[in-house]
């Protein structure tokens, strides 16, 4: 699969969907909240990219709603803890991204719908 680019933003690389552990992967994503949205950060939108490599180490880009979130500094350890104890991870670094700016329109129907946007 190719590196995609919205225009204007820099090169995101794709997600590695046809590894084995991606599903289990997205599923602990999906454990982690912003305390202040009651939707779970993957269908918020904020994971940009899931990285898997041969050796199991993933490698995170994700977002937040907003630079000032009051859970900035501690969001990203969320993630890796949620994602570390799937079996089989041998590793994980989540990176906090700026560019593409997060917006509504990057929530899932799911999202949009339990936050009434639907």
């Amino acid at each position: 699969m190719p590196d995609t680019q919205l225009e204007g933003t820099p090169l995101i690389a794709p997600s590695t969907t046809d590894h084995a552990l991606y599903d289990q992967i997205v599923e602990a994503c999906r454990s982690v909240y912003d305390p202040e949205i009651p939707v779970n950060i993957y269908d918020l939108g904020l994971i940009y990219t899931i990285h898997i490599d041969e050796e199991s180490a993933v490698d995170i880009k994700m977002s937040l709603t907003a630079p000032g979130c009051p859970v900035a500094g501690e969001m990203p350890g969320w993630v890796a803890d949620a994602v570390g104890a799937v079996p089989g991870v041998k590793q994980v670094d989540v990176a906090l991204v700026w560019e593409p700016q997060w917006g509504m329109e990057m929530m899932s129907d799911e999202a949009r719908l339990e936050l009434g946007f639907m």
